[in-house]
């Protein structure tokens, strides 16, 4: 693969860019509201080769102690932005981001958007639709509303549009 830029055949990653990507990356997750570890090994995982990695690749990655990537991990598996896998034969844990993560992200949303929309419309009842409030209630409610049908077009549209970039592979 040529760097458009550069010019210059591709020869694998350039570690300091990769560590610099993982700590941008983690500041904007961090600003996001994400806990800053686990945006650290969300980078590493979503920048390694494979998708994947053990608790000591990365730590090494990420220059901390096995001890501060263990919590991470967990945080990452409870959001199902990462899976715990164990290689046949193999006593360790390899962590691995999933393939489609930012469709799952989408999609995990529905059940808080759900959960807003449906303590909306319980405000709604309890203020009365015809009341400044309960009007502004019921806007908030139907925001959500569409929110979640635009959602679900929305990740058939990229479903759609992700074939096409995998058949250009």
């Amino acid at each position: 693969m040529t760097d458009p830029k550069a010019g210059e055949p591709d020869t694998g990653p350039d570690i300091d860019a990769v560590r610099r990507f993982i700590e941008r990356f983690a500041v904007r997750m961090e600003d996001a509201g994400w806990q800053r570890m686990p945006a650290r090994v969300f980078g590493a995982l979503l920048a390694s080769e494979d998708g994947a990695l053990t608790a000591a690749e990365l730590a090494e990655v990420l220059q901390v102690s096995p001890a501060a990537i263990s919590g991470a991990v967990r945080n990452l598996v409870h959001l199902h932005m990462a899976a715990r896998e164990r290689e046949p034969g193999s006593r360790r844990d390899v962590y691995r981001v999933r393939d489609n993560v930012w469709e799952e992200v989408v999609a995990g949303r529905e059940s808080t958007t759900r959960m807003f929309q449906e303590s909306l419309y319980e405000g709604v009842r309890a203020v009365g639709a015809d009341t400044r409030a309960g009007r502004r209630l019921n806007e908030g409610a139907e925001f959500f509303a569409f929110m979640q049908r635009e959602a679900a077009e929305m990740i058939e549209r990229w479903l759609a549009y992700r074939k096409t970039l995998r058949a250009a592979d």
